[in-house]
């Protein structure tokens, strides 16, 4: 027992060193763009460039769309999949893996070619339309997460009785989705918020071929000008990732309890 324990703190030890000697490393980096002292100087700067900015209240924008656009789509299909169709299931959980497959590279290019100049379609033919298709785009990306949070969420309340209820009472189904089951499964939809977030927010792919001014590619295009920025906007957006994180874990703390789960 004693040597189950030694090595399980041994690993434990090792995984932790791993994770946290870079991003120690990163931080006292960051701090030395004064010689020969410890300051904020690169943080100030980052935070004070119109462009650093400019491109998150920008990421910030197309999160929230793109939540709005997750939420649309998969509220009303994981209902109606877990009231009507749950032999579609494995179906619809193999679509929403896709995006876990297929590069997002894949995926904005054929963007490209059939959104272009010369498309039936052509969103890249203006910024309005270029900006909706990046919305798509990190929707689809974020669908695994987004569907998995909803579907969790669905599971642990009564479905089928909350549908027979208002059904009674005289709702219709757009009722039904937005004044009975959204609320009852409103902190999984707000984890798989904060995530596709945390995927927008750090995501360079599809923003740099779209041409989009998003915050992805100002990082990377500070980190090859810059020495000591791009380690305090690399820790800054590390703030925001594991912020987003947080606040799903204190969240899921008053998520419903199914009959299944433990109090």
């Amino acid at each position: 027992m004693k040597a189950g324990k030694f090595w399980a703190w041994a690993v434990f030890i090792l995984g932790a060193a791993y994770f946290f000697i870079p991003l120690i490393a990163t931080v006292e980096f960051s701090l030395r763009m004064r010689r020969g002292v410890y300051s904020f100087d690169a943080y100030k700067v980052v935070l004070g460039d119109s462009q650093f900015q400019a491109t998150f209240i920008f990421s910030v924008v197309v999160a929230i769309f793109t939540i709005l656009l997750g939420v649309l789509i998969v509220v009303p299909t994981a209902y109606w999949i877990r009231l009507r169709l749950p032999q579609l299931r494995p179906v619809v959980e193999f679509i929403t893996l896709l995006p876990l497959v297929i590069p997002a590279i894949v995926i904005v290019f054929g963007y490209i070619r059939m959104y272009g100049s010369n498309s039936p379609l052509p969103f890249l033919g203006s910024n309005l339309g270029a900006n909706a298709l990046l919305v798509i785009g990190y929707a689809a990306l974020a669908l695994p997460y987004m569907y998995r949070a909803v579907d969790t969420g669905l599971r642990t309340i009564d479905v089928r009785t909350l549908t027979e209820a208002a059904q009674i009472l005289g709702a219709g189904w757009g009722t039904i989705i937005t004044r009975v089951i959204l609320p009852n499964v409103l902190i999984a939809v707000l984890s798989g918020a904060f995530l596709t977030f945390a995927i927008v927010i750090g995501e360079f792919t599809m923003a740099s071929l779209l041409n989009r001014p998003a915050f992805g590619p100002y990082l990377q295009n500070l980190v090859a000008n810059r020495a000591y920025e791009p380690a305090a906007l690399s820790i800054i957006a590390f703030a925001i990732t594991w912020g987003c994180m947080s606040l799903i874990q204190i969240l899921s703390r008053f998520a419903p309890k199914s009959a299944n789960r433990p109090n």
